[in-house]
């Protein structure tokens, strides 16, 4: 039924790397530039006790925000459904209100003055990012690279 044109795989992966190359240098080069350490991979970096538990409740207020918001969409098939309730755009908020929540925590509570300016500036990159991949069809892969039978 679908079928994947030639050099799909390729392109998607190329496009992975360039993508992951980009906030790689980003990163560094703001890190220097702010005097910002580098936090540990796959870790939550919580800067006190009290982001821990603000971003935890936040994290269990999304997760059955998903559930309550899929059931409602499944009511709603036949008028369609709002993309505000996608799991996926919920996931989008979640990601950005944690951001800007351990912003205010490190403006707040942390060692480093810059480290809050380095979670903005980061955020701001990746949102960027996302907005320009969306809006261009991620460069053109995907606007030509499947076949329907």
């Amino acid at each position: 039924m679908y079928e994947v044109k030639p050099f799909f795989w390729l392109k998607l992966f190329l496009l992975l790397t360039v993508c992951f190359l980009l906030i790689t240098v980003f990163n560094a080069i703001l890190r220097r530039w702010l005097g910002v350490e580098k936090a540990k991979m796959f870790s939550h970096n919580y800067v006190n006790d009290k982001h821990k538990k603000i971003d935890w409740n936040l994290r269990i207020f999304f997760i059955v925000m998903m559930i309550v918001c899929t059931f409602i969409n499944i009511l709603l098939i036949p008028g369609g459904s709002y993309f505000f309730l996608q799991p996926w755009f919920l996931l989008f908020v979640l990601i950005f209100t944690s951001e800007i929540i351990r912003a205010v925590m490190e403006r707040r509570y942390a060692k480093n003055p810059n480290s809050y300016i380095f979670t903005i500036c980061q955020s701001a990159f990746l949102l960027i990012m996302v907005i320009l991949l969306f809006a261009t069809d991620f460069f053109g892969i995907f606007e030509s690279s499947f076949l329907i039978l």
